[in-house]
This record gives C-alpha cells, structure tokens and sequence, in this order.
C-alpha cells in the first residue's frame, strides 16, 4: 500500500509504477477509482479512512510519501489506516519517503537516525531514520537542479510584525491588511519577476493571499498567465496545469495548493512572496523547481517576503533560541559524541554558551545489544529523593517516579514570604578566601547580592559544589572535578536563574535554594 494525501500524487506514483510493465490498483476519490484487487495499491488517505470497512486484505507494507505529512494523534487519518490494516496484520512495517523530514512544532519526525545519534523526541512518527541523501549531494551529483538564489536591491515585504499560529500559519486578514499598504512594492516586485523571467522557461509565484494572488495577476501578462487557489474547480485546474507543464503558459501564480504533489521538471523560476515560519514548507515550494529537465542549467529563487532559511543547513527540532543563536558543535564528555545545538560563538570560534540538554548520542548495551541513549545531560533538574538528573521540563523523576519539585511553586512560596529573598541571579564570582575555601557570590540584576562558602577540606562541602556547578560547564567542556578551591575555573561555571535565601537571625541571609536550568513562567535575568 502507498499513500499519499493528494490525488497528483497518487496518479504520478501509480503512472511511474506502471511504466515499468507493471499492474497497481488505485483507490482515490478524486480519481475516480475504488480500487483493491492489485497486489501493490497507489491510493489518497482522505479516501481510504472514508471506506475502513473495505480494508479487508493483508498487507505486509505501507509506504508513506511526503511522510512529513504524518501526525501520531490517533484519530488522524493515517493513523485510522494503520491501525486498521494492523488488524489483519500485527507486524505490518511502515516506510516514510519525505525531502523534508520534519515538522514545524515538532522538529525532526523520526526518533534516531542510523549514523548512531538522537534526533527527534520521544513519540515522534517514525523510530528510525534509515537513509537520507542531503540536498547538497543530491545537486553536486546531478540528481537535482542546482539552485541560484538571488536577492534583488528591490523593496521587499516585511512580514516581521505578524503573529503566527502554532503551525507557522498567518492570518489571511493581517496578511491583507499589510499588503493592502505596500501595493507599491507588489507592483514592483512584479516588475522584476518580469525582467528576470525575459530568460525563462517557466515560473511559479507564490502568493500570500487570495487578494493577493489577483493583485500580482493583474501585473502579469493576460495571455501567459493563469491562478490556481483552494477554490479553483477541478477540472479547471488540471486543465491549467496541463497547459502548464505543456509550456502554453509561462506563469502560474498560487496560494497554498501546489507547494506538493506538483511536477512540472521546466520550472526554472520561483518567486516567493509569502510568509512561512516552516521550513518544510519552504523547502517544498523551492523543490518544485529543482527537478532536472533538457536545457535547464539551474532555478532561480527569489524570496521578496524574507523567509530567511538555509536551504543546506535547515534549521528544525528545538526552537531557536534567540536571534544570536547558530548551530554549534559540543562534544559530550560521558560518551563523546559531536551534538549540534543552538548556542552562541565567539569572534575566534570558540563555544561561549550553548542550549542543549541531553547528549543526542546512541550508546549499545554490551549485554543485550539494544541501544540507548546517552544519559548525559547538559541542564538537567535533580530529584529531591534519589539525586537522579531529570529533564528541566520533567514533573516525574524517570528513575524513582517520585513527583519532582515544581520550580514555579518554589518561587512563588518563596515570593509570599516576608522572611524570604528571591534573586534573580544574572552573575556570580567566586574567590578563595583562605586555602582550600571558596565563597561564591550571586547578584541580582537590581544590585543585592548573597554568598555562600564551600570549604574544599569538607568532603561533603566539595560534593555539593561538584553536583551544583560540575556538569553545567558555559561552554561544553569536559566535567570539571576540582580537588582544591583553587584549581576552579569561575569561567567555566554557569550561575543559577534564581537564588532563594532566607532570614536567620544570627547569620543574615542564608541561602536555601538555587534553581539552575529554569524553565517555567517566570522571567530570568540577561546573563550576557
């Protein structure tokens, strides 16, 4: 069984099968076809999930293209499929074919990639990466069109003040009201896309808006140009696209529908003149001209909205930080793998900070051969009850399941207390002030500060220090394991986000607590 959730697909899926002598069945509404009696079926999701009752064959695959697409809420269509061939079928095996491998929200949609690292989280849609080809190579060695992205001294829109869903998507009515006052600029634009297609064979624009479409159609050349939206009728539309591809008409102008399921090898020209925060979805629309044709040398790419992505290097799994943030290389010092996470360099190169939490390395068992990931982590939250490093997010301890401290309700307890001081730390320093004793400072960012003093003599003194500041290294350096207060390297050491010190009345000030690695809904002080 192949899948797909567009009837383009599933017709040029079953048309490559058959063109090497073979016979498929095709089950696509759209298509017209209802069909199950072939050993090897082509067939739309939306279709099948609609007729679950006709699911009455075993199948020993389901290959999924544009995998991307997959989502593992239950209810979803694919997963109605799945679990319905399943019942005939318990060790069905599922294969996803995607150029995108990653979602916006979720990051990377499988869990481990077969060169031994951990790339997306628990629960993602597939376990395992079991082949990639990166785009780089795949252009190098002439399976694809090399891309030329060009970025004209033109006015360009500036989509930066519009908010986004969950999903990367903008609304229609902010898109049109921004629009509405920069017709000068889509004028313009058009004015280029024109003087830059004199030498081109075939050109896809991508529109922000229904109104938007029309705008930049209205600037094209009646006779050359066609617009297809979610609204256009079938027939209509495949006839457009027929005309299309037959090279009839130079320009397609679309909103949403075309970024899959789309193959016209000709286009050597893409225009950009939307948003998106999903780099899946963008790497969609350049791919419909990257396909290899006669005479085709490369494809043009212009992006007049300022989506800045790398087309090499896609920026996916954990949010970027902040807008200084670029990926950078931190060795483990548990197992020694190279992660890549989002943090910050400095002008020499050298790691200054960076964001990762867990080691992303795959280590095997030496007794039963299974793999596991590396339990290095980077930031991590320690049980109260058995000391175990936990996710900063977890609520449960994954090793003795005992309900973890939430750190909101230690500051807001914290807070409630005249008797208490809550810092919200943005520095530290630290001095030996007799051999072998340390006293470290913490500062707020309104000035106050409190101490506290690690005697190094003092076995328990010096485990404390170690388990608080060890394994948080700024940099990703290897563990730090200090015998003397003077070997320390303040440098190395990351502050706490808060420090929760209470009232004694012979002593001051004494702290209480240190909340490193913070995730919750307070603010945190700028550490830079």
């Amino acid at each position: 069984m192949v899948l797909t959730h567009v009837k383009e697909l599933v017709e040029q899926n079953a048309q490559k099968y058959e063109s090497y002598g073979l016979t498929a069945s095709v089950f696509s509404a759209g298509l017209n076809k209802k069909e199950l009696d072939q050993q090897v079926t082509f067939a739309s999701v939306q279709s099948l999930a609609r007729n679950l009752d006709k699911l009455n064959t075993f199948y020993s695959l389901v290959i999924i293209d544009e995998c991307h697409r997959v989502s593992t809420v239950e209810d979803s269509q694919y997963m109605q499929v799945i679990s319905c061939l399943k019942k005939f079928n318990p060790k069905l095996m599922l294969l996803g074919l995607t150029a995108t491998p990653y979602r916006l929200g979720h990051g990377w949609i499988y869990r481990e990639h077969y060169h031994g690292f951990i790339r997306g989280e628990e629960g993602s849609p597939f376990a395992k990466c079991i082949y990639e080809l990166p785009l780089r190579y795949m252009i190098s060695n002439q399976y694809l069109t090399p891309p030329n992205k060009m970025d004209p001294a033109i006015e360009h829109y500036d989509f930066s003040s519009l908010a986004s869903d969950s999903l990367g998507r903008y609304s229609e009515s902010d898109m049109n009201s921004l629009l509405n006052s920069h017709t000068r600029a889509t004028k313009s634009i058009v004015e280029h896309i024109l003087i830059q297609a004199k030498s081109r064979r075939g050109v896809m624009i991508f529109a922000a808006t229904v109104m938007h479409a029309k705008e930049i159609v209205s600037y094209l050349p009646v006779n050359e140009t066609e617009l297809v939206i979610g609204d256009t009728e079938n027939k209509q539309r495949d006839n457009i696209i027929t005309r299309f591809k037959n090279k009839e008409i130079k320009f397609l102008v679309n909103v949403s529908v075309l970024t899959t399921g789309f193959d016209a090898p000709h286009v050597d020209f893409i225009a950009i003149l939307r948003p998106t925060e999903s780099v899946s979805l963008y790497q969609q629309i350049v791919g419909r001209g990257l396909r290899l044709d006669e005479g085709k040398d490369d494809c043009l790419i212009i992006d007049y909205a300022g989506n800045d992505f790398d087309l090499f290097h896609p920026e996916v799994g954990a949010k970027k930080p902040n807008s200084d943030s670029e990926p950078v290389q931190v060795l483990c010092p548990g197992c020694g793998f190279a992660n890549t996470f989002w943090g910050q360099l400095d002008e020499r190169g050298k790691v200054v900070e960076h964001y990762g939490r867990r080691c992303q390395g795959i280590l095997e068992d030496e007794v039963d051969g299974e793999s596991m990931q590396c339990d290095f982590r980077f930031k991590f939250k320690e049980c109260n009850y058995c000391g175990a490093e936990n996710d900063i997010a977890a609520r449960q301890c994954h090793s003795c399941g005992e309900v973890m401290a939430d750190p909101d309700d230690k500051l807001r307890d914290a807070l409630n207390l005249k008797s208490a001081l809550v810092l919200r730390c943005c520095g530290m320093t630290a001095e030996v002030i007799k051999p072998q004793v340390l006293k470290v400072t913490y500062f707020d960012e309104d000035g106050a500060d409190v101490s506290e003093v690690y005697d190094f003599t003092n076995k328990g003194s010096r485990y404390y220090f170690h388990r608080n500041f060890a394994k948080r290294l700024k940099n990703g350096s290897a563990v730090g394991e200090w015998k003397n207060a003077e070997e320390v390297n303040i440098t190395l050491l990351s502050p706490p986000d808060f420090v929760i010190a209470k009232q004694h009345k012979k002593y001051g000030w004494q702290i209480s607590d240190k909340i490193f690695d913070y995730d919750g809904g307070y603010r945190v002080a700028d550490k830079s």
